[in-house]
Parts: structure tokens; sequence; C-alpha cells
């Protein structure tokens, strides 16, 4: 059996087999068609996981996937199974101690096994992040004209598909959707194209009737039988620039219910952006998992259930 992984708020599920780590998620096998999928509470910024662990954070992560998976199942399949650990197969959940089915609540997500397309696909509606640093420089993002003398976080007259690189490790480098179509053909990349836009426009559309400025996302999907299915998370603080519609103003960075609010606090530290990240103050933890735990009430209408006050 491999290693369980040690970094900040590791599962430890010695039961398993473990088959891989992320910034946040640990992987395990359970059989030849299906994976589980435990987001940790770990958070990383500028690439480096971060020695704290956001109370609630896989929680928050887990279910809110749940609810956009099951929100646009009408629009593309998905990869989850479940996330109720006592809906788990019989043959699969009696291999679980009560201390572990306690550990993977509501974190965990049986998914089935889905062969990976090695593409972000990234949908903005918002002139944010790398791509208003690109349209500073050259008046376009990811091969987009855009109209002249936009500001910071203005609204695109149209949301766009900008995918990206998968990198195992460091920055997704942005693409051209024509580099993109070179590498896995123009037909499958126009189906996730639409896709991608549909996904974007619809929860964005949603979003805004709950407060929520969706600027952007990233979409992940797979194949499986040569159907396209979306995998990984949906529509997440970890995903998603989301910014509070009521405090919007363009022409500046935004509020934000997503890891923004840490990447602002380490930006005042005097820190080289690698390893190892220093720690946060105990108020950045707490106001991070605040920020997690409200864009959930904001978008589903109730409080996590798993959250206890932090």
């Amino acid at each position: 059996m491999n290693a369980v992984p040690t970094s900040a708020a590791a599962s430890r599920l010695t039961e398993l087999n473990f088959l891989r780590s992320g910034k946040v998620r640990d992987i395990y096998d359970v059989d030849d068609d299906h994976l589980l999928i435990v987001a940790t509470d770990r958070i990383s910024a500028f690439d480096c996981v971060l020695p704290n662990a956001i109370p609630h954070k896989g929680q928050v992560l887990t279910q809110l996937s749940r609810f956009w998976f099951e929100r646009f199942a009408d629009v593309v399949p998905n990869h989850l199974v479940t996330t109720e650990v006592d809906k788990f197969p019989a043959a699969f959940g009696e291999k679980l101690s009560p201390e572990s089915k306690a550990e993977l609540a509501g974190r965990s997500m049986l998914a089935r096994r889905a062969e990976v397309i090695s593409f972000e696909c990234v949908v903005r509606g918002y002139l944010a992040g790398s791509g208003w640093k690109e349209y500073q420089q050259t008046g376009a993002v990811c091969g987009h004209k855009l109209p002249v003398e936009l500001v910071e976080s203005a609204k695109l007259p149209e949301p766009i598909f900008t995918p990206a690189t998968k990198a195992e490790q460091g920055h997704d480098i942005n693409v051209s959707i024509a580099e993109m179509a070179s590498t896995i053909g123009e037909d499958l990349t126009k189906k996730l194209e639409t896709i991608s836009l549909t996904l974007y426009t619809e929860a964005a559309r949603y979003a805004a009737d709950c407060g929520i400025i969706i600027c952007d996302t990233k979409f992940e999907f797979g194949l499986r039988d040569g159907q396209i299915v979306w995998i990984d998370e949906a529509l997440t603080p970890d995903s998603s620039r989301f910014w509070p519609l009521s405090a919007y103003a363009p022409g500046k960075s935004q509020a934000s219910f997503d890891k923004q609010f840490v990447r602002d606090y380490l930006e005042t530290l005097d820190w080289d952006k690698r390893p190892p990240a220093p720690t946060l103050p105990d108020e950045v933890v707490t106001a991070t998992s605040a920020k997690y735990l409200e864009a959930y009430r904001l978008i589903t209408g109730r409080d996590l259930p798993f959250a206890k006050k932090v």
C-alpha cells in the first residue's frame, strides 16, 4: 500500500490504496471504475501549499461541487456518484472504519473514472488576474481582441473561452483555442468551448441572483466511452473568482469570497513565493474560512450542515 500523504490536513485512510495527492485533494483507489476524491482543508497560494488548514474548506468545495453537478446534469454528464458516506456501495463502505467515515463526512466524493482531457477550460466574464495583465500589454486575452480602454475588473461584452495547459507544477499556461485544437482536435475543442460557455453563463446568471459575481472559472473534463464528462470540482471558490455583487466597482481589484484574501495578505510579507510558505495568522485563517462558508450559504441558500462556528 502506498504511503499516506503527510502535508497539512492530509486524509489518513489506511484501509484504502492511496494513489496521489494534489494541492488540496487526496485520491484513493476504489475499484476499476471508481475513485474516492477527498477534499482536504489545505490551501495553496502562488503554487505553494500553506502550513495552515482552513476549517471546513474541503467540505465547502465538495458540497458546492455537488450542488453545481446536480444543477447542470442536463447540460453535461459528470463523474459524481455520491458525496454521502452512508450511500457508498456496501462492498466499499464496509472497508471503512467508523473513524474514517467520520473523517470523510461532507468532504469526500465517490466518482467514476474518466480519461482526463489535458486542458483547463477557462471562461472569463470579467477582466482580472492574468487576463487583465495580458490585456494591458496587448489589448487581447488569449487571442480574443477586446475593446480599448477597458479597466480592471470590467465586465466583458460577452464571456470568452480561454483554455490553459494543465501543469503538474507551477502555473498553468494560457493558450489559444487554435493551440488547443491542434492537440485534441477541432471537434472536441468546439464541444468543450460550447459546454464551458453554457455552464458559465447559466451559473453566472444564477449566482448574480444570489448576490455573487462569478468573475471567471475553470472547468475540467474527461472522456468516458467517448462521451464528455465534467470532472474534478465545479464552480468553487478555489476554481473561480467570486465577488460580492453589492461591492462591485470596476477600475480596481475586488473584494472576494475566494482565496484572493489569502494572496492579498501574503503580498504584504517579505516572502519570495517559494517553499516553504509562511504560516497564516489565526485571524486570516478564521476570516478565510468565513468567506468560503458565506459563499456556500449565498449560493445554496443554506448553511453548510457540517460547519461549526470558527
